[in-house]
């Protein structure tokens, strides 16, 4: 299991939940946005529970292709093994310099989902119901102060 050494939580929470989440499904682009409800994807994909998660850049320091590549074989391996519905996605920073492919998964459970992240050494998840806005979900203690500010108030700080 690896350790996240975050320098600033607050700060990596906040670029998390400004970033854009996108599947495509019958060749349409559906967004997803921390803190808004899902609609159109829910529409398209109906499901119990989704999240959003990734292998890749474990505790958001940058890795190569290969073995990013390497550490989404075993973590779709794993989703597999779980029996977690999937698509291919990606977030991506709003200014589109930076992006990370993932999987949004349907059916999977809260338990799995926190393991796998933690597995694979991610800092966080998206994670919602149907009807529900989409939360981002920190795997690290709350920290003793957080601003304020639109963008951190759908995230929920899970003890990783």
């Amino acid at each position: 299991m690896r350790e996240l050494q975050i320098v600033n939580a607050v700060e990596l929470a906040t670029a998390y939940a400004a970033a854009e989440y996108v599947v495509v499904l019958d060749g349409d682009a559906l967004p997803l946005r921390v803190g808004l409800p899902a609609s159109d994807l829910e529409a398209y994909w109906p499901a119990s529970r989704y999240a959003f998660i990734t292998a890749w850049n474990p505790a958001s320091q940058p890795r190569s292709d290969s073995a990013n590549q390497a550490a989404d074989a075993l973590l779709v391996a794993q989703l597999d093994a779980v029996g977690a519905t999937r698509h291919a996605a990606w977030a991506q920073d709003p200014s589109g310099q930076w992006r990370e492919p993932g999987w949004l998964l349907a059916g999977i459970e809260e338990t799995d989902l926190l393991r796998l992240a933690i597995e694979f050494g991610q800092a966080a998840v998206l994670a919602w119901h149907p009807g529900e806005p989409v939360r981002l979900r920190m795997l690290m203690p709350r920290p003793s102060a957080i601003p304020t500010v639109p963008a951190v108030e759908h995230t929920d700080w899970v003890a990783g």
